[in-house]
């Protein structure tokens, strides 16, 4: 018996195929997307554009490409001032900052992670809860306490506020991460003998690395940006860190916007430069931290 060809679909009312729903979804997502990384973007463009032209063609404006391009702006810049002084300071700060934050927040989130203890959820909660508390709202106490402590006007009265700042995202996060870590890890490490700090150093940092080097950005690039709290905290010029050094540019009698383009380029690319080569690194361990 010869089977007849099923009839085709008529042009009326037939749906569009998948593929072409597909590519009309990434084109209404798409451009707006785009439009707004265009707008995002152009101003960091003309900030970098402004680093490489003269006080003159910044004022006159113009094109974004600069007419006439000069290194003179950015090496100006940073001589003048003192740059590399302001950076050492700010690298200073920085470092210390993230590396007593994941000294410390690491044991913290291993603590609330793996072990048993009394108030164990209620205090995970409260260092939680903290992320909605506002840091300018805790600024007259910090700078009270620190010069009570004789540590106020020094990096060391910068760094000690920097790390407890980073406490309730940096606990959740590596909470998270450690929580994700198999049990079964933790039991075979047990029966072979091992202690706690073994398995919280053999064991869980190294499978934890993504949310550490997400923790550490996290602290890093606020920490250098950092204004207001050095701004109130820093009397001294030769302490001073970037983000001062900077203001310093733009309380001049008359304002040269080619050196504060330079200026807020120098403070910048440090952290993009950080950002771009630990970016696959951040996002599997903000993905890791949250699934855990």
């Amino acid at each position: 018996m010869t089977t007849l060809p099923a009839p085709a679909p008529s042009a009326t009312g037939a749906k569009p195929p998948a593929t072409a729903r597909r590519i009309g979804a990434r084109v209404l997502i798409g451009v707006p997307l785009a439009a707004y990384a265009l707008v995002s973007l152009y101003p960091f463009l003309w900030m970098v554009s402004g680093a490489f032209k003269d006080q003159f063609e910044v004022v006159r404006g113009g094109h974004l490409i600069p007419e006439h391009p000069t290194l003179h702006t950015l090496t100006d810049t940073w001589n003048r001032l003192h740059f590399f002084d302001y950076f050492l300071n700010s690298l200073k700060v920085t470092a210390l900052t993230v590396v007593l934050t994941l000294l410390i927040y690491a044991a913290a989130g291993y603590a609330f992670a793996v072990l048993r203890f009394p108030g164990r959820d209620w205090l995970y909660r409260l260092f939680v809860a903290l992320l909605f508390v506002p840091g300018v709202t805790v600024l007259l106490p910090i700078i009270l306490l620190e010069h009570n402590l004789g540590v106020l006007g020094t990096h060391y009265g910068l760094v000690l506020p920097f790390v407890n700042g980073t406490a309730p995202l940096s606990v959740m996060l590596l909470t998270g991460a450690f929580r994700a870590v198999p049990k079964e890890l933790r039991d075979s490490a047990r029966v072979d003998g091992a202690g706690e700090a073994h398995i919280f150093a053999r064991v869980h940092l190294p499978l934890a690395r993504p949310a550490l080097i997400t923790v550490a950005l996290l602290t890093a690039i606020p920490t250098w940006n950092e204004y207001l709290l050095t701004k109130v905290s820093l009397n001294d010029e030769s302490a001073y860190t970037l983000s001062l050094g900077l203001q310093q540019l733009s309380a001049q009698n008359v304002p040269h916007y080619n050196n504060l383009m330079a200026g807020a380029l120098i403070v910048v690319i440090p952290v993009i430069l950080l950002f771009l080569a630990l970016q696959r690194y951040f996002v599997n361990g903000l993905v890791g931290a949250v699934k855990g």
